[in-house]
């Protein structure tokens, strides 16, 4: 009796091991499966978002440039004018 119940506190973790090691699968279940395609469309999203930003972004950037020279050619302008005025004052 004391061999079977020593036999048995030996095979019985070791049966407890096998059928949890072959319950574990490699494959995904299908919610796995399920959870990954969502993070692949977020991921696709996201990545859709990213460059019609960095285009938006690139507008910008190109709209503010062409404002700042517009904003000095009015600059060059206004002192232009602002010395013409002057010089016709002085003439008086």
């Amino acid at each position: 009796m004391k061999i079977l119940v020593s036999k048995l506190k030996i095979v019985v973790p070791i049966l407890i091991v096998f059928g949890w090691l072959a319950g574990c699968t490699s494959h995904p279940d299908e919610e796995q499966i399920k959870a990954l395609e969502e993070a692949k469309a977020a991921a696709q999203s996201a990545e859709q978002t990213l460059a019609s930003k960095k285009q938006e972004a690139s507008t910008l950037e190109s709209q503010c440039a062409a404002k700042k020279a517009e904003l000095e050619k009015v600059k060059a302008e206004k002192d232009l004018v602002l010395q013409r005025l002057e010089a016709k004052k002085a003439g008086k």
